[in-house]
């Protein structure tokens, strides 16, 4: 068999050994399992035994998977739930985490270009990675919990939007203009859906849940595909599309039966999680580039410094949402919740490399800074929350349904 062939079956077989792994050390500590998937796909990948290349077919497939990651973010998020103070705090923070990293990012940068990609890579929060963790931890509800997702809303959202704004190669000016175009054309699409009851089509749905028909899956694919074309007919970036799919999504079927909807969310986290997303963040691994990062000038410095950077940055800010009355620990997990990113890192860089404004050894330090900030802050924002409780553990949200990775 060719090397293709063999990364057609290692794939699969590095996505069903990565929850085993994180089973077996979540006896002794939590480590998402993301971080097990990247981890892997490095190893497999041709900066160490090189038994699975970098592929064409695969990275389409790991770009599906990253627009199914935001997808499910945006589908996921209450934002009934988080608007006024905590969500308006969150998004004055996010600004204030911008305004810190052109400053820090152009001061560090060889070139204005490329400190304005390391700006927008420090002010991302990985929504997709704090929500399980919340769930677990029986704070997706609490007044800390509802911070913490206003804050991963705000770092997601943003950074979308920079993307679009400085990262496009239009002027700032004109990629205003085309931002605010399919921002109209997505809230008349969600002022539609919010519109009537669509009883017909919740039926539609009702009939096929357990037939070969499968409408709401094959819905939500139309809603990803339509939004994420438009992002890009637009020259916007397709995970604002993907985003806003989420949101539309979550609108239109606000008004089906409550056990429709949780069986809906199974298919939908069987599709993202149990194929799609994988796929991703394993492929992240096999192209990250470790040679560079080893053998770059200052590369390996600057890993050490950017993980400081998120704190500083986008952790450290975040603060301006914390509940009022907040304890010195829940302020700390507050910071290194808020610190913890991954997916829009790697989008970052990818535009920053295909463009050829980012040095391979930068790229890589802001992607391995993002892989350390997923396996190390969670984990301590938790000790930082247990000890505000005195210890005491919530019962996991277990009817809360959110996506188990990113």
């Amino acid at each position: 068999m060719g090397s293709f062939d063999t990364a057609l079956v290692i794939v699969p077989l590095l996505a069903v050994v990565a929850p085993m792994l994180a089973a077996a050390i979540g006896r002794v500590a939590k480590v998402p399992l993301v971080v097990f998937e990247i981890v892997l796909g490095l190893l497999v990948g041709p900066s160490v035994l090189g038994w699975v290349p970098e592929s064409d077919f695969i990275g389409t497939l790991a770009n599906f998977g990253l627009a199914m990651l935001f997808f499910m973010a945006g589908n996921e998020i209450d934002f009934a739930a988080i608007k006024g103070r905590p969500l308006t705090r969150a998004a004055l923070g996010w600004l204030v985490s911008l305004a810190l990293g052109l400053v820090i990012g152009i001061v560090l940068a060889p070139t204005v270009e490329a400190g304005v990609f390391i700006a927008v890579a420090l002010t991302s929060t990985a929504l997709g990675t704090l929500m399980p963790v919340l769930r677990d931890a029986g704070e997706l509800s609490t007044p800390f919990g509802l911070a913490v997702t206003a804050i991963g809303a705000a770092g997601e959202f943003g950074p979308l939007v920079a993307i679009s704004l400085f990262l496009s190669g239009r002027s700032p000016g004109v990629a205003a203009l085309v931002l605010l175009g399919f921002a109209v054309v997505t809230a008349l699409g969600i002022w539609l859906a919010s519109r009537g009851p669509h009883t017909r089509m919740h039926a539609i749905v009702t009939a096929t849940l357990h037939t070969s028909g499968q409408f709401a899956v094959r819905l939500v694919l139309l809603i990803v595909a339509a939004l994420v074309v438009l992002s890009l007919a637009l020259g916007l970036d397709m995970l604002l599309g993907a985003f806003a799919a989420g949101i539309l999504y979550r609108v239109l079927l606000s008004g089906a039966k409550k056990s429709d909807l949780a069986f809906i969310e199974s298919k939908l986290e069987a599709v993202a999680f149990g194929f799609l997303v994988p796929v991703f963040f394993i492929y992240t691994g096999v192209t990250f580039d470790l040679h560079s990062l080893l053998t770059e000038p200052n590369a390996l410095l600057l890993l050490p410094v950017f993980l400081v950077l998120f704190l500083l940055v986008r952790g450290l800010p975040g603060l301006l949402a914390a509940p009022p009355g907040a304890s010195r620990n829940d302020r700390t997990a507050i910071v290194l919740f808020s610190a913890t990113g991954l997916p829009i890192i790697v989008a970052v860089t990818e535009i920053g490399l295909d463009e050829g404004v980012l040095q391979a050894g930068t790229a890589a330090a802001l992607v391995g800074a993002g892989m350390l900030s997923v396996l190390l802050f969670p984990l301590l924002a938790l000790g930082r929350r247990r000890a505000s409780l005195g210890g005491e553990r919530r019962p996991p949200d277990l009817d809360a349904h959110v996506p188990v990775e990113g």
